[in-house]
């Protein structure tokens, strides 16, 4: 699809179909993610990260709170429209696959960048208490977290794309992939659940991002670890055992346990 064709949308048009293609890699995101856990931990293959029990609210909160993010992030698409409309950014017309290659790489490291700093500026104490906490109400993560934001969060985190479309013509399989990669990774991130080794945690941060959720600190980073060693964020493996623990052993007296 090159920029005349995307140019003749319209608004609204460009809006509908972004929110049908968030709403969708993300319920096939999370659904997959869902069913290879439950396979992972009832096989042994894997184990819970957390094994603290859920509120009964969780789920359908997270499911509420990601509907708003998904017409968000959807609708947002309308300003990348909008740059090409006005001429500010142009879509390469063609897809040669080691541009696109090239071009995937070069975003992921950017997204990486972005989250950082936007994770980070969102963990400064008036902003973690108005936004971000909402997002830090899941504490024990689900795959339904991965999009349970404040709006003010959502708005942040969807405008990745908006400085490279302005300096970059991108393929237009780049600009798709992007958004599916980003989040099935973040969902896996969000899964609670591990089943490789920590040296390959380069394929699943769900070690990390779950240290992030119990520790309400550290380990701001997405896909890579570079931002976090850099920059002196990044968590040891056992930061959240003590407070794991004694969540434990406040649902056990709860219920009576010895």
């Amino acid at each position: 699809m090159d920029t005349t064709r995307i140019a003749a949308w319209s608004g609204p048009a460009v809006a509908l179909a972004g929110v049908a293609y968030f709403a969708a890699i993300y319920v096939l995101a999370g659904l997959l993610t869902t069913g290879v856990r439950a396979w992972l931990l009832r096989s042994g293959r894997g184990r819970l990260l957390d094994a603290r029990p859920l509120p009964a609210d969780q789920v359908a909160r997270e499911w509420r709170q990601s509907a708003i993010s998904v017409v968000i992030f959807g609708v947002g698409l309308v300003i990348p429209w909008a740059f090409v409309v006005l001429g500010w950014a142009t879509v390469h017309p063609s897809n040669p696959p080691l541009r696109v290659v090239l071009e995937l790489t070069a975003l992921l490291l950017w997204n990486d960048v972005h989250f950082y700093a936007v994770h980070r500026t969102l963990h400064h104490p008036r902003l973690l208490h108005a936004v971000h906490a909402a997002h830090h109400r899941s504490v024990v993560t689900t795959p339904w977290s991965t999009y349970a934001f404040h709006p003010v969060e959502a708005l942040l985190l969807g405008s990745v794309l908006l400085a490279p479309t302005l300096v970059w013509s991108f393929t237009p399989v780049a600009l798709v992939l992007l958004p599916m990669l980003s989040l099935t990774y973040n969902v896996i991130g969000h899964s609670n659940c591990r089943a490789l080794p920590r040296r390959w945690r380069w394929l699943s941060n769900a070690q990390d991002h779950h240290l992030h959720h119990a520790c309400h600190r550290g380990n701001y980073g997405f896909l890579f670890t570079f931002m976090d060693r850099w920059l002196g964020t990044q968590l040891p493996h056992d930061a959240a055992q003590a407070v794991i623990a004694a969540g434990l052993a406040r649902e056990a007296r709860r219920a009576g346990t010895p």
